[in-house]
């Protein structure tokens, strides 16, 4: 009888742990440059080098892509929703902000890449970029984040 309760209490704990549980695993900010790559190679040897040459000549440079690794698992409910807050160099008293969203589906085990852009006249009206932060939300509750040591 006993061994039939701890198995109830189990069960319905199991259910209650089911509520979606969801992380920002890792984020890597990457320029992109005229043609919209972000390294010269597959290597990460040369996407370093490259993503350090583009740091250092702005005029190269079109765009910034977030490389998101997330992972959510559970819950039957709508898209996940991935959102990168930027702000860049202050014009005046306050620095400029923006955020750009992102509708994520798959709901696994495992974890999944997502890019998020900031391309073109946005990026050119943006400017700099000085600090960031990824979170990753399910309707309206904050499941993870991850942010720049600036932020």
């Amino acid at each position: 009888m006993r061994w039939l309760f701890v198995l109830l209490l189990t069960c319905l704990l199991a259910v209650e742990v089911q509520a979606t549980e969801g992380r920002v695993i890792k984020v890597l900010p990457q320029f992109l440059d005229k043609k919209g790559k972000s390294t010269v190679s597959p290597s990460l040897y040369d996407r370093d080098a490259y993503q350090s040459y583009l740091l250092h000549h702005p005029k190269d440079c079109t765009g910034l892509r977030f490389a998101v690794q997330w992972k959510a698992k559970a819950s039957g409910g709508g898209p996940l929703k991935l959102r990168v807050e930027i702000r860049g160099i202050a014009k005046g008293d306050l620095p400029k902000e923006d955020k750009i969203e992102l509708e994520v589906h798959q709901r696994h085990w495992f974890s999944h890449w997502a890019v998020v852009s900031l391309t073109g006249e946005q990026y050119k009206a943006f400017g700099s970029v000085t600090a960031w932060r990824t979170t990753l939300w399910d309707g309206n509750e904050l499941l993870s984040e991850q942010k720049s040591f600036l932020w």
